[in-house]
């Protein structure tokens, strides 16, 4: 059965009249099969569509990164690897079944794959926590990656999370050490990384696995720090105003991609990517190709600075500073206006005596 969005009701009563078109067996008996109208309920299924995705806006946007039917990491994780093999556990706590980690083979190369799994059904979501990780899935996930940064395999990572479990369990047993843990991690390996947004990617918990040489999202993925319901209460103390909280936050692959934080957008199937899966998956297929291509001519100290370099740019682009060639600290260079208040302020007790002698020299002369 499939699943319909809000504004998909349209396409979900022209879908059920053409099942029933295509089905000879109704409810007069049997029946002959009119294939022109069939052509031309499709055509305008597809007309509808078009018209639909080419102008989601952000909220629509959020709504199909949450579809039911979109492709989960495991989808990806079966179809597009060999010879996977799981590898469970963090060593301290215990087990995270919300990620999905092991190695396998892409392409007849070793690689390590890190994908967070929300799960099918209810009782799959159940346990996968619906995405949502707790502190021995992130700190699994570094055990892993150090692993891989070892033998010098490249590491695919899907970023699938409405963001990291906040339970009491999961404060407890430290969440914000364990994701601050995984981005420093991520950004100190010295071998090629690659994170594909291909759902929700919310919060901390998504950005703790994207912190990567190469950040692709699907053209319908979202990514952003908080939830647009999040921010809504937050900034209008209303959650239904969750159209001009998505907007403001810029979380579409598109403003991200303007933005330079994201590298890639991966053009999804006409409807979204649950309506062309087998599409979608060789698109993620050849991205990931071309890209583990670009390092392979990279030596490790290469692919380590031009992550660093990449994210150390963000930000720097736009705004009254211009952006800077040197990448080699976090200092900002600022503008010589910027550097004169600088100066009036490390030297304002002075001035500030001098305009009072002043100001007492003029009062003695003139009265």
């Amino acid at each position: 059965m499939k699943n319909y969005l809000n504004f998909e009701l349209d396409i979900k009563n022209l879908e059920n009249e053409l099942e029933k078109l295509k089905d000879p067996y109704n409810k007069e008996g049997l029946s002959e099969v009119d294939t022109k109208k069939i052509s031309n309920i499709q055509i305008e299924i597809d007309s509808k569509l078009n018209k639909i995705y080419s102008n989601l806006n952000p909220w629509q946007k959020t709504q199909v990164a949450r579809h039911e039917d979109r492709p989960k990491s495991k989808f990806f994780i079966d179809n597009l690897f060999e010879d996977f093999i799981s590898m469970s556990g963090d060593r301290l706590y215990g087990e995270d079944n919300s990620v999905i980690t092991g190695f396998a083979r892409f392409n007849n190369q070793s690689v390590l794959v890190i994908g967070q799994e929300k799960g099918e059904d209810l009782d799959s979501r159940i346990e996968r926590n619906f995405g949502m990780m707790r502190p021995e899935g992130y700190r699994k996930s570094i055990r892993l990656m150090k692993l891989a940064d070892k033998f010098n395999i490249p590491i695919i990572i899907f970023v699938d999370t409405p963001g990291a479990y906040p339970g009491v369990g999961a404060e407890e047993r430290g969440q914000a050490e364990a994701i601050a843990r995984s981005i420093e991690c991520s950004m100190e390996l010295k071998v090629p990384t690659i994170s594909i947004i291909i759902g929700e990617g919310g919060s901390g918990g998504a950005i703790a696995l994207a912190s990567s040489s190469k950040v692709i999202m699907l053209e319908n993925a979202i990514y952003s720090v908080i939830s647009p319901e999040g921010c809504a209460t937050i900034l209008w103390r209303d959650p239904k105003k969750t159209l001009e909280a998505a907007t403001a936050m810029k979380l579409s692959s598109k403003d991200l991609l303007s933005l330079n934080i994201i590298d890639e957008v991966i053009e999804e199937p006409l409807g979204g990517a649950h309506r062309d899966k087998n599409l979608i998956l060789q698109k993620v297929k050849l991205s990931i190709e071309k890209n583990l291509s670009e390092f392979t001519s990279l030596s490790r100290e290469d692919v380590y600075n031009r992550r660093k370099e990449k994210f150390l740019k963000m930000g720097r682009s736009k705004g009254f500073i211009t952006s800077s060639n040197s990448e080699d600290s976090l200092s900002m260079r600022t503008s010589s206006f910027f550097n004169f208040l600088n100066k009036i302020k490390r030297f304002k007790i002075y001035i500030f005596s001098a305009v009072i002698v002043l100001f007492l020299l003029i009062f003695y002369f003139i009265f």
